[in-house]
Parts: structure tokens; C-alpha cells; sequence
């Protein structure tokens, strides 16, 4: 089942267009990887499944973006709403200046939850789902600055997931990381995708290869191929396609 897509869309900032006439679906339960050099289009497209372009002034979108088959550009929606369900987890950890407890309670607490042993149960199994629990139990009410870089990072993915969204993107998460941190943070996306759809966005080819289900090359606004990620690295149809995957150009 198709769980996100986007049909023909044009996404200009000012002047400049971004994107492309970009058509794409992602399957629910799947990992799609978004690749291409600086400046392809790949964090902006991610961008559009929460609205997190919305920020952005001077912003001109065309085509239709939908979430479970609702264009979520449509004028009746709620942005908080859907960001619920769309979760997203940045480039560099960003815990905020409060508990490891508490990091994860702010979604819940923001969105009106004030049942404590719910909240506390929606904490522990968020901190479980990241991976992190093991690491954090004995010390859940100190600062979520004490942790490591990767710990860092798994309480933000823990934060995204305490609200029960349905997709989570993820903007280069693991490319401040050092690889002990980085190899968590792609076993937890294994882990993941068997309750969420996850669209990740990473420079890294070899991460690509391993974490996801598909892989989208894009280039100066354009999406050039799509399809299963060992089709997309072992044989691309597009010659852009496999110089990039190659190594010759990017």
C-alpha cells in the first residue's frame, strides 16, 4: 500500500525552482533513501511531508503531495496534525535543554496528554523503539546533554516516535556521528520500518545500500530514477544515475 507520494511537483523558492515535476510514491513499512549531490533537491522534497517548507518565505508549490492518499497541501488541513503523524528527526542531535524524561514527554504534553502513567508508558516504550532504554533507565531525569552524539540522536528519534506518528523522515542522521553511533542508528532503522515508513535523506552510498528498500537519485531538481536499491546501485538505467553511484561524478 501506498503510504506517501507526490505527482508532479514543482517547488520554487523565489525565482529558483528546486524541483522538478517530481512523481514518487513510498510504501508503507518500506525504507526509501533519497541520494544525489549538495543541492539535488533531497533535504527540500523531504521537507514537503510535513510542511516543514511552510517556513520558508516567498514559497510557491505545484502538484499534489499526499499522506494516506490526503493531499496534506490542501486547504483544510491541520499542519499539527499532520506533523503528528509525520514525524522528522534533523541532521545534528537536538535535544532540547531538559531531561532525557522529559524530551520524550514534550510531544505528548504539547499535544494536551497530561495522564502521567500513560505519558511515563509512552516514554519507556519510545526510549525501547530507539533503542536507548538499556542505556538511559537509571538516569532518565538528568540532562539529555550528558549523552553521547549517537545517544543524542536516538533520544530525538525516541522524541519523534513518543507521538505515534505513521512515516518519520530523517535528514542525514547519522552523518555528525562517528560509526559505532552510526551502525546503531542504521540497525534502528531495520528495527523501524516494521511499524513506520521512513524516508531518509544521506550523502552516505554505502548507508543507502544498506538501510533501504528503495532509492530515489536526484539531480538539480530532478528526479532521475527510482526504484529497488539494488537495481538502483547494481544496474541503474540512467547514465547519470550510475556515474553518481559509481563514484565518477558528485
Amino acid at each position: 500500500m501506498i503510504k506517501i507520494e507526490s505527482k508532479n511537483v514543482n517547488l520554487f523558492y523565489g525565482d529558483f525552482q528546486a524541483l522538478k515535476d517530481v512523481t514518487m510514491a513510498v510504501e508503507e513499512n518500506t525504507v526509501a533513501a533519497l541520494i544525489g549531490p549538495s543541492g539535488c533537491g533531497k533535504s527540500t522534497y523531504l521537507r514537503l511531508f510535513n510542511r516543514m517548507n511552510d517556513l520558508i518565505n516567498n514559497i510557491k508549490i505545484e502538484g499534489e503531495v499526499l499522506v494516506d492518499g490526503q493531499d496534506i497541501y490542501n486547504k483544510g488541513i491541520n499542519v499539527d496534525e499532520l506533523r503528528i503523524k509525520v514525524g522528522m528527526v534533523f541532521q545534528k542531535p537536538n535535544p532540547f535543554p531538559k531531561s532525557i524524561y522529559e524530551n520524550v514527554a514534550y510531544g505528548l504534553r504539547v499535544n494536551g496528554v497530561n495522564d502521567k502513567s500513560f505519558i511515563e508508558e509512552k516514554v519507556i516504550t519510545s526510549l525501547k523503539h530507539a533503542a536507548l532504554w538499556k542505556e538511559v533507565k537509571d538516569k532518565l531525569h538528568k540532562s539529555a546533554f550528558e549523552l553521547s552524539g549517537g545517544q543524542q540522536q536516538r533520544l530525538c528519534i525516541a522524541r519523534a516516535l513518543a507521538i505515534s506518528p505513521s512515516v518519520v523522515l530523517m535528514d542525514e542522521p547519522a552523518s555528525a556521528l562517528d560509526p559505532i553511533s552510526t551502525a546503531k542508528i542504521e540497525e534502528l532503522i531495520h528495527e523501524l520500518k516494521k511499524e513506520y515508513t521512513i524516508v531518509i535523506v544521506t550523502h552516505n552510498m554505502q548507508q543507502a545500500a544498506r538501510v533501504s528498500d528503495y532509492t530515489a537519485f536526484f539531480y538539480l531538481g530532478e528526479l532521475i530514477e527510482y526504484g529497488k536499491t539494488a537495481n538502483i546501485f547494481t544496474n541503474p538505467t540512467n547514465i547519470h544515475t550510475q556515474n553518481y553511484v559509481t563514484g565518477r561524478f558528485g
